[in-house]
């Protein structure tokens, strides 16, 4: 599983990294999850400046791509259709790609057309702004329909990450490669909780 986590200037830390660090512990299993952006360096919205793991166009050919948000995610929404738009370089295909987003990164997916009439979750800020795009919003950690998925508030970057985790792998991978990252003492009471979230979001498996 090749796993594209999109991530522009002004990106939250905890979206790209979190999803991150939680798929990477499926690395046994073969999957791979890679910071993908439109330039060889971003930098976060507290400063911290990492170097891409792949291109922008990366996300193109991934198995699953995750959108995280950030300060200028409403411009990118916003430039979508313009001469030289980042959005323009992406071509997602939700009938061969798995495709989530955190946050404000749901406004991507509404720009991209790939909401349709599903609602989405977001955090606080970006609700309005995807209401003002027709899009019902839904006041909840994770919703799902098919190979799409949102989340909202930054630590429901987890949420992201364990229903990719199910629906490529399985439950009992998933729960094992969360069980690992989960803190000491509430192991199993947090997995089950977060697996508890996404299984009404996962085909009968």
């Amino acid at each position: 599983m090749r796993i594209a986590i999109v991530t522009f200037d002004g990106f939250n830390e905890l979206d790209s990294f979190i999803a991150l660090g939680l798929l990477s512990r499926l690395g046994a299993e073969g999957w791979k999850a890679e910071i993908t952006s439109p330039s060889t360096h971003v930098t976060s919205m507290n400063g911290v400046t990492v170097q891409a793991q792949q291109p922008l166009e990366f996300a193109n050919e991934a198995d699953a791509v995750i959108f995280g948000s950030g300060l200028y995610t409403r411009a990118i929404a916003a430039d979508y259709g313009r001469r030289g738009a980042l959005l323009d370089r992406l071509q997602l295909d939700p009938v061969r790609q798995l495709i989530g987003a955190q946050c404000s990164g749901a406004l991507l997916l509404a720009r991209l057309g790939l909401l349709a009439d599903m609602p989405a979750c977001t955090d606080l800020v970006t609700k309005p702004w995807l209401l003002a795009a027709g899009v019902r919003v839904e006041d909840a950690p994770f919703h799902a329909r098919g190979p799409i998925a949102t989340a909202g508030g930054c630590l429901a970057s987890q949420y992201l990450a364990a229903w990719l985790m199910v629906r490529g792998a399985g439950f009992d991978a998933a729960g094992r490669a969360l069980h690992y990252a989960a803190p000491v003492g509430e192991k199993e009471a947090y997995v089950a909780r977060l697996l508890d979230v996404v299984r009404p979001f996962v085909p009968a498996q």
